[in-house]
């Protein structure tokens, strides 16, 4: 299988077990979302490609800083969205997993997550909270700070975190930030997971996404 493999708390545990499978014998040919991801692969032995060497994968399995009922993501968390986002798009299947805590009825009580260029940084900041006064949008819009100053992406990029509290429009959000120069990719990641896996004390519970339903009540 290609197998994209991705960043956070939660794909560190998935890429644990993968592990434990592949000493078994499993035989996957992984691509990592993030420089982080990669480094535990190589400690723990799960054989790692590039992109560019398996550019089409047959599923992406991540984690997710929120989950709706449709299945709509805010990620980016970890720092990783942009290369999440691409791996996930060359995915024929994504498949999310998370505790139950993430699962929430509208998006955006976590802080969204855009990645920017460094030019024209503080243009793009007011861009931002421009699209968010037609959206009816508030909320602080801060630059990701690390122990060493600003934040950098693995691609080289700052990130600003966007406290809206509730994203009423998701869609409408994520069409405005795709449209904005200085924003190279944004955390929302809509109509892209096929089913996500929610654990909770009660147990683990599997939805999938309105798509998938429709799918599978036609055959």
């Amino acid at each position: 299988m290609r197998l994209g493999i991705g960043t956070g708390s939660t794909a560190e545990e998935f890429v644990r077990l993968l592990a434990e499978s592949v000493a078994d014998g499993l035989r996957v040919q992984g691509v990592p979302t993030s420089e982080r991801t990669a480094r535990l692969c190589l400690e723990l032995g799960v054989p790692l490609f590039s992109l560019d060497d398996l550019p089409e994968l047959d599923l992406t399995v991540d984690g997710a800083d929120e989950v709706d009922a449709s299945l709509g993501l805010i990620k980016g968390g970890g720092g990783a969205l942009l290369r999440e986002k691409i791996v996930a798009a060359a995915s024929a299947r994504m498949i999310v997993i998370a505790d139950e805590s993430k699962f929430v009825d509208m998006l955006g009580g976590f802080p969204l997550p855009i990645e920017v260029v460094r030019f024209g940084l503080a243009s793009t900041r007011i861009a931002l909270e421009r699209l968010a006064s037609r959206l009816s949008l508030s909320g602080e819009i801060v630059q990701r700070s690390s122990k060493d100053g600003p934040y950098v992406t693995d691609c080289g990029n700052y990130i600003l975190d966007a406290s809206f509290g509730r994203i009423p429009d998701a869609k409408a959000l994520a069409t405005g930030l795709a449209g904005m120069p200085g924003v190279v990719e944004h955390g929302l990641f809509l109509s892209m997971a096929d089913v996500a896996i929610i654990a909770s004390p009660a147990g683990v519970r599997q939805i999938s996404a309105p798509r998938i339903e429709q799918e599978l009540s036609s055959t």
